[in-house]
């Protein structure tokens, strides 16, 4: 019975780790599209969310390599990486708030910080 729970827990811990990296490649490629439709020209406002939304990718990026990739992190590096995903995320949808047309792109940002929440409490 120990092993049973012990496999159940393995493949929710799998799951919820896959539905993170899913949702923080989604975020990445919101967030690159978003910030390639705001005109670079423009208002140092805009300008700023810009740049939010380049680094949100990079960051959602990057978590998303080391929930898919074996490196040999350490469970508290990779609830740094998580926990920091989650920040930026929740920064840039703040950020996209105040751009038309950017309801799209918050969403994706919001839904990652809910995936990298979701799957810091499964690390307990």
């Amino acid at each position: 019975m120990t092993q049973q729970t012990s496999q159940q827990e393995l493949y929710r811990f799998l799951e919820d780790r896959f539905a993170c990296a899913l949702a923080c490649t989604e975020c990445a490629r919101a967030c690159a599209l978003r910030a390639g439709v705001l005109d670079p020209g423009g208002a140092a406002r805009t300008e700023q969310v810009r740049r939010k939304g380049i680094m949100c990718a990079e960051v959602c990026d990057a978590t998303c390599r080391a929930l898919t990739e074996e490196t040999g992190r350490d469970e508290t590096g990779l609830r740094v990486q998580l926990e920091w995903c989650r920040a930026i995320c929740l920064e840039c949808a703040q950020a996209f708030d105040t751009q038309p047309g950017a309801e799209k792109s918050a969403d994706a940002c919001r839904a990652c910080a809910r995936a990298c929440a979701d799957f810091i409490a499964v690390l307990g």
